[in-house]
């Protein structure tokens, strides 16, 4: 689409980066919402001075739960292009609150309904990279036999791949079978869309993400495959009746229904992330002298580029 274009995303770019910034002051002070506040504050502002009609469909929750960046608020100077957007400003609040890496700002952006608006339940996921044919892996499928049908497609053993999964009890068998068939399992404490992303690039090692993590992430993530060719599946899972009617006021009816990449994420789109902390992706915020230096990465479906920005300014 016109609308994606590489300026619109360097130009972005300032959003996660105010965020990172902003998140990665309060870094190891053990104060999980005083860091979340202050991405929220700082995305918030920055994303109201660019030139677009912007709208959250992914946010902060709903509008009587969230006062900023709430499902449905309008942000930008309301010139431009029209957007939906899709935010976490800060992924990984324990992360950041303990100093621990791979806490990061994200952000995608499509035309207007070229996201999926995910209700805030979980969301059962398999994510692989850029590289392979349709098909190669299936969400209904065990992960092991995931593994091995991918450790064939990219002509390694099954030793040689490297599965991410979040360190969670519900995820028990799935860590044991993959261990059981050889793989390298990469377990991370928080921050399923940075797991999601390592799939992306060969050097982190990760080739496959699996497991039950936020819809929501999963949207966000599955941008980010989608400017690379990546794969994605999910499924929506309900814990109880709340959790169906929030999926039913964003216009859910198939609580069973697999969605396919292109289904979360229908239209081009730019993702961009800025690493908080330092982590396997991104280098984490850095001051030095009162200047900040940052890592950000820039995805973009519409060009089919992969970007990395570092910049250096004044806090």
């Amino acid at each position: 689409m016109k609308h994606i274009t590489d300026d619109l995303a360097f130009a972005a770019a300032r959003v996660p980066i105010a965020a990172a910034i902003a998140a990665a002051k309060l870094a190891g002070r053990g104060d999980e919402k005083a860091a979340d506040q202050a991405a929220v504050d700082a995305m918030r502002t920055a994303l109201n001075s660019m030139h677009m009609k912007g709208r959250i469909v992914i946010g902060e929750g709903e509008r009587d739960e969230a006062p900023m960046l709430y499902i449905g608020e309008e942000v930008g100077n309301g010139q431009g292009p029209e957007l939906d957007i899709a935010l976490d400003p800060l992924e990984g609040t324990t992360l950041t609150a303990k100093a621990m890496a791979n806490a990061c700002a994200v952000i995608a952006f499509a035309p207007r309904g070229g996201l999926l608006h995910a209700p805030d339940t979980y969301m059962d996921k398999l994510a692989i990279g850029p590289g392979y044919e349709e098909g190669v892996v299936d969400l209904d499928a065990p992960a092991d036999e995931n593994a091995r049908r991918l450790a064939k497609a990219k002509g390694v053993k099954v030793e040689d791949l490297g599965v991410c999964v979040l360190d969670r009890p519900r995820h028990g068998d799935i860590i044991a079978a993959l261990r059981k068939a050889g793989c390298r399992v990469h377990l991370i404490t928080d921050g399923d869309v940075a797991g999601v992303i390592n799939c992306t690039k060969a050097e982190t090692g990760i080739d496959m993400y699996v497991g039950q993590g936020g819809a929501p992430e999963g949207v966000l993530a599955a941008a980010a495959l989608k400017c690379v060719g990546g794969q994605f599946q999910g499924r929506l899972v309900f814990r109880n009746d709340d959790e169906r009617a929030r999926a039913e006021r964003t216009g859910v009816t198939d609580f069973k229904r697999r969605y396919f990449l292109n289904e979360l994420v229908k239209d081009d789109a730019m993702f961009l992330a800025t690493g908080v902390t330092h982590g396997s992706l991104l280098d984490g915020v850095r001051v030095e002298n009162g200047i900040a230096h940052t890592h950000t990465l820039i995805l973009n479906a519409a060009t089919r580029t992969v970007s990395e920005v570092r910049v250096k300014q004044p806090v």
